[in-house]
């Protein structure tokens, strides 16, 4: 009975070694890729990737909770020999990550609970979720599932959903402010919201030598910025009537 057993733990040891040794080549190489194929490297095959990694751990979950694998919780690691020597065996079983089995590694890798500094945040947050009232607590559980929720759809929607639904919330987006386009449409069109007043100070007359447009065009600008009653009536004034038969009999070009 006894090398029954002894025979099955041998085997599901070597089953054990042979897949995690698949998991650390696929993991190898995908690590290989990303560091010197990254710029020829596509999402598809790092899904690829990916899918294979869980692959391979999920038949490493079967093999463990199989019935007919015993159980490795019940065995007991004990080292029969310790010395500060180096052991090329030892380093080529473990891809020389281990040369000595000594005093100062034993403990780390033959250990069956956490770092003592873990244990001692691990015991802190036991505390921390104490102290939380059960009403609190469901209340974190609900915004949390609701979060989870919200991003799982997100993630199950089609990309083609998630594109039409951003195009569209684009162009339902206004790019401009009707109150001000009118405004300025009103300011352009019928002056509303200018400013009717002439600015202060004389208008500098016309430089003799110049043309009749240079000459009565300030007078001209006058009357249509005052809005007196000259432009109401559709008259001119006389002063601008003599204003421009002295300008066009002795001061026109084509008459000296």
């Amino acid at each position: 009975m006894q090398q029954r057993e002894e025979k099955q733990l041998e085997a599901a040891v070597e089953s054990l070694i042979s897949r995690v040794a698949h998991v650390k080549n696929a993991l190898h190489s995908f690590i290989y890729k990303l560091e010197n194929e990254y710029e020829r490297l596509t999402w598809p095959s790092v899904l690829d990737n990916f899918a294979l990694l869980s692959g391979q751990l999920n038949t490493i979950n079967k093999l463990l909770k199989n019935e007919k694998t015993p159980s490795f919780r019940n065995q007991v690691i004990i080292p029969l020999l310790l010395s500060p020597d180096r052991d090329e065996d030892l380093a080529k079983l473990t891809e020389q990550r281990v040369p000595v089995f000594s005093h100062e590694i034993v403990p780390d890798y033959l250990r069956t609970k956490p770092d003592p500094e873990v244990e001692e945040q691990e015991k802190q947050l036991s505390v921390e979720a104490a102290r939380i009232g059960p009403e609190a607590a469901q209340k974190q559980i609900q915004t949390l599932n609701k979060l989870c929720s919200s991003l799982l759809e997100k993630l199950n929607n089609p990309r083609d959903d998630r594109d039409s639904e951003s195009a569209a919330i684009r162009q339902n987006k206004p790019s401009f402010n009707p109150a001000d386009t009118n405004a300025l449409v009103g300011a352009v069109a019928f002056g509303k919201g200018l400013s009717k007043c002439r600015p202060p100070g004389p208008v500098a007359p016309g430089h003799p030598g110049q043309g009749p447009m240079m000459g009565g065009g300030p007078t001209l600008q006058q009357v249509t910025i005052g809005g007196g009653s000259s432009q109401q009536t559709g008259k001119m004034p006389s002063s601008i009537k003599t204003n421009i038969k002295s300008a066009s009999g002795s001061m026109h070009p084509y008459n000296r």
